[in-house]
């Protein structure tokens, strides 16, 4: 019996291959060996104990088998177009999830606002903050490209409207009511972006 262990991975690749392959994926609604060949899979040990399918298809007529051939094939590309539909679906559920975690901003030229740091997400660094500032914004785009203008060194650059939010300074902060101080500084589980 083989060890298990790092040296033998290499020679598990096949076996870890072949069941990824036969297993059945929720997105595609089939197993990506039905999707390919558009039949199921069958194991060795069944053609060893002569399954019922093994000994039907022995057994089968040429001009039979050629209709069926016909028949296999435009089922192979209903299979298909079902594993589209359903990776489609997929597709739009996760995005209509993800659409509901995001707030729509607007944002006005000439607008102060900080830059959330993104870097930070792949080192943390304990006491430095996520958001860099101060920036003012030059110019909105239609799609929620915003441009952004270094207020220190000048330096422009375009980035994404879901990583900013509004600058606030104390004073604006003790003339906003509670309501619209929680929406510009943010819920904590926004701190996850």
């Amino acid at each position: 019996m083989a060890r298990v262990d790092r040296k033998d991975s290499p020679y598990m690749l096949d076996d870890a291959l072949w069941a990824y392959r036969t297993a059945y994926k929720t997105p595609i609604g089939t197993t990506p060996y039905h999707l390919v060949y558009g039949k199921w899979c069958h194991l060795p040990m069944e053609l060893a104990h002569r399954a019922l399918w093994a000994i039907k298809i022995v057994n089968a007529d040429y001009k039979e088998g050629g209709e069926l051939r016909k028949l296999q094939l435009n089922e192979i590309q209903e299979i298909r177009d079902e594993a589209y539909e359903c990776a489609s679906e997929f597709k739009d559920k996760l995005k209509k999830v993800h659409d509901t975690k995001t707030r729509k901003r607007t944002f006005e030229v000439g607008r102060e606002v900080w830059l959330y740091n993104s870097s930070l997400k792949l080192f943390p660094n304990k006491l430095k903050s996520k958001w860099m500032g101060r920036y003012i914004i030059t110019r909105v785009v239609r799609f929620g490209d915003v441009e952004i203008e270094d207020a220190q060194d000048q330096t422009k650059q375009v980035v994404n409207g879901q990583r900013l939010k509004p600058y606030l300074e104390r004073k604006d902060i003790n003339m906003l009511d509670v309501d619209r101080v929680s929406y510009f500084l943010g819920s904590p589980d926004e701190e996850s972006i």
